[in-house]
């Protein structure tokens, strides 16, 4: 995984529950309390899961909390500021979502070792989509977080629903 999404856990985990957390769960995961990563740096896929499920321990919270919190605070406060303008062109959640299987392409297109999850999609109707989650990662409840953050940034009422280890539904508003 690209450090960001390290980097991001991190701001979130700091700002959430404080620094000596952040820490404990680093140690925990078998990394130096001091670790820092950069953007663009390549974490192991293990550590970063192993780092996840410490960080869950240290911070008495679930696995689908921490996805929901992850995906909130990536949505809303991290990528904004770092992929600013693929948020500048979509005017609703519905054409964010969409966008985001070339987004991906995109921004990893040049990157080394760059493996993001690719989306392929299904319109069951007007305001329901089919949404397949292709990675080897298994981090569909990330994906989950995430498009509910999606919803609260564009102030939208989604409804997501995990319907397979590789399948969300969405259902939208609008």
């Amino acid at each position: 995984m690209k450090g960001a999404i390290v980097q991001c856990l991190g701001d979130l985990a700091k700002g959430s529950f404080g620094n000596d957390k952040w820490e404990e769960s680093l140690e925990k995961a078998g990394m130096s309390r001091k670790s820092f990563f950069m953007p663009l740096q390549n974490v192991e896929d293990e550590k970063v899961l192993k780092l996840i499920d410490s960080l869950c321990k240290v911070a008495n919270i679930t696995p689908a909390q921490a996805a929901d919190a992850f995906g909130d605070y990536w949505v809303n406060i991290y990528a904004p500021k770092i992929y600013g303008m693929y948020f500048k062109g979509p005017t609703s959640a519905r054409e964010l979502i969409k966008k985001m299987d070339s987004v991906h392409a995109t921004v990893t297109a040049n990157m080394e070792n760059a493996h993001p999850p690719r989306f392929e999609y299904d319109w069951k109707d007007d305001k329901t989509l089919i949404m397949k989650y292709k990675s080897q990662r298994g981090l569909i409840d990330i994906l989950v977080g995430l498009i509910k953050g999606v919803g609260k940034y564009y102030k939208e009422e989604i409804k997501v629903s995990k319907i397979g280890s590789d399948k969300v539904q969405i259902i939208f508003s609008k």
